[in-house]
């Protein structure tokens, strides 16, 4: 068998996108168009994935910096689909076969372009083409009385009769390298858009006795392009479609699969139910009989096993990630940020932050709360109102709540401090110093009342 190079075509500019940014790092699914195609080349176990930069270059080679394996070729100026693969032919071994793609077209499978690759059979140009109700704008298949291509036309350059065709070109090819550099050779621009085709080797291969065969896609999605703002969101929801139905084969209860967005990885476990309109971003892991409710976003997280999120909560592990323990019970309103380690049947409630913090086994936040850069034991009930005060305007410190702590409602702890385990802190303190165990620990002035007093009246003018 033998070695697979791909070329991606990432040269274009994008006009009708209106966008200042180069059309191949537009987003889908969370990530950018070509990051898909790349994607794709590296489940086809490329040898070579070289990519044709041109428009904002220095912007698409920077944003695929990381990836490795890259090779970029730059095609200045872009002078058609033929000047871009003339550009990349330096780099390409004689003794593979190339597989030709489009940085905008994302949605291609692995296996579609394995069974073209096949097609070759190590000595043939092969086609990926599509039927289409409305061809115009596409380049059209020819194929001579037995069934065979004998040519590409491009829509501007071809006839009545050959408008009239309706199998077009998917700009997508596989060709033995060691047939495909020469015919590159050969390319002229002489037509209607001066510029040089790479489907003029189509003429080329039959020239040459070269056998040209086309495999006819049933799947238009995964040849659809994005040119339009538009289109794109067209592709976003049959992106989003296809993997609500991957997860849904693997046993995910979805309440419904159009209302998902998955923007990174999202791994499950068995029995997982996820209500509508939930964003999941980065690396997202929920265990076994974990249930999301409705509107939750998440984003690197790991969630464990039968682990309930209530609607509207918001989890950002940022780089750090965020842990929640097997059974907790978080949300609604919620928000858990990096750092956040949550222990087995830990509850945090509507409107609660977390920052940088842990909370150990069977912990509580249940109302209106914060805790950052804090450590919390084990069966601390952590009261309404109350905050960790964790910043001093130049620093962070950290607050230590030992096991079975109550800290009553509207608490100010002042970091850096350890509260005793088993102690109380009555409500409506502020706690500046550190508390022994199993002691009450109250911080308030005097109540004063004062009878028969009268509020100010506004003055009259």
């Amino acid at each position: 068998m033998k070695a697979v190079d791909v070329v991606i075509m990432a040269a274009g500019k994008g006009t009708r996108m209106h966008s200042s940014m180069p059309k191949v790092l537009q987003q889908l699914g969370g990530k950018p168009l070509v990051g898909h195609v790349i994607d794709t080349a590296r489940a086809l176990s490329a040898r070579h994935t070289v990519v044709i930069t041109g428009h904002g270059a220095e912007e698409v080679e920077a944003a695929l910096a990381g990836q490795p394996g890259l090779r970029f070729v730059r095609q200045m100026p872009q002078l058609g689909t033929g000047h871009a693969l003339q550009q990349a032919a330096p780099v390409l071994p004689e003794d593979g076969i190339t597989v030709v793609l489009s940085g905008d077209v994302p949605l291609t499978q692995a296996d579609t372009l394995q069974d073209l690759i096949d097609a070759t059979r190590g000595e043939q140009l092969a086609l990926l083409t599509l039927e289409m109700t409305d061809p115009s704008g596409y380049g059209r298949i020819v194929r001579q009385a037995d069934g065979s291509v004998q040519a590409i036309v491009e829509h501007k350059d071809a006839s009545e009769a050959q408008r009239a065709i309706r199998e077009i070109y998917s700009g997508i090819m596989a060709v033995p390298t060691r047939l495909l550099l020469p015919w590159l050779q050969r390319l002229r621009n002489d037509n209607a858009q001066q510029e040089y085709y790479l489907t003029d080797v189509v003429k080329f291969a039959v020239a040459d006795g070269h056998a040209v065969v086309a495999r006819v896609l049933r799947d238009p999605v995964q040849v659809a392009g994005v040119n339009t703002p538009v289109q794109l969101a067209e592709l976003e929801r049959a992106y989003q479609l296809r993997t609500a139905h991957a997860l849904m084969v693997q046993g995910v209860r979805l309440r419904d699969p159009s209302r998902l967005d998955v923007r990174g990885e999202l791994t499950c476990g068995r029995d997982v139910e996820i209500d509508v309109n939930c964003v999941f971003q980065g690396r997202v892991e929920l265990g076994d009989k974990v249930r999301i409710g409705a509107n939750c976003v998440l984003s690197n997280v790991r969630i464990e096993a039968e682990a309930v999120l209530q609607p509207f909560t918001c989890v950002d592990g940022g780089s750090e990630g965020v842990t929640v323990g097997p059974r907790a019970a978080v949300g609604p309103f919620a928000r858990l940020r990096p750092g956040a380690q949550l222990g087995a049947d830990v509850h945090v409630g509507n409107f609660v932050e977390i920052k940088n913090a842990t909370l150990a086994d069977g912990a509580k936040a249940n109302h209106l709360a914060y805790l950052g850069d804090a450590t919390v034991g084990e069966r601390v009930n952590y009261g309404a109102g109350s905050i960790t005060a964790n910043y001093d305007g130049a620093n962070k410190h950290r607050t230590v709540i030992e096991a079975d702590v109550h800290v009553g409602s509207n608490c100010v702890l002042v970091a850096p401090i350890t509260l005793g385990s088993g102690g109380t802190i009555g409500a409506g303190s502020t706690i500046t110093k550190s508390t022994e165990p199993q002691s009450l620990t109250v911080v308030r002035a005097k109540q004063v009342s004062i009878p028969n007093w009268t509020r100010p009246a506004k003055l009259k003018k």
